[in-house]
């Protein structure tokens, strides 16, 4: 298991009120959570408590791959820190701070040692990026 940490991060241009609203809850993470076009949640559980479980089914459109993105949550601070382990064990921590009415979102993850950490890097960029532009529009 891999212990290198691999950090990302992005500043919204909303409050940190909605920016955790459309973090958290299912119907909009449905929305923004894929890295690509040819991607998309097909089903979302959040349990957004320390001890809660999340479920995020993420699937290629074309059906050809699918997986399950899961885990437990092990502290969760509103509009401030969610803290996760995922179900391979790596620990994932995302802190949102408030800049007035932008937020700025750093999530900070352990790598898988199946693929590049550039590739995992580039991954989970694109995903925020793509919460960044749901959550703004």
């Amino acid at each position: 298991m891999s212990n290198t940490v691999i950090t990302i991060e992005a500043s919204i241009n909303a409050p940190v009120e909605k920016v955790w609203k459309t973090w958290s809850e299912p119907e909009h993470i449905m929305k923004w959570n894929n890295a690509s076009e040819d991607w998309h949640t097909t089903k979302a559980e959040n349990d957004l408590r320390a001890g809660g479980k999340f479920l995020s089914r993420m699937e290629a459109k074309d059906g050809s791959f699918g997986f399950d993105f899961a885990g437990i949550y092990t502290h969760v601070k509103p509009h401030e820190l969610i803290a996760y382990t995922l179900g391979d064990g790596r620990k994932v921590s995302i802190t949102f701070t408030s800049q007035g009415m932008s937020t700025h979102i750093k999530s900070e993850f352990e790598a898988e040692s199946e693929n590049p950490e550039e590739m995992q890097k580039a991954g989970w960029q694109a995903i925020l990026d793509n919460f960044k532009k749901y959550t703004e529009a």
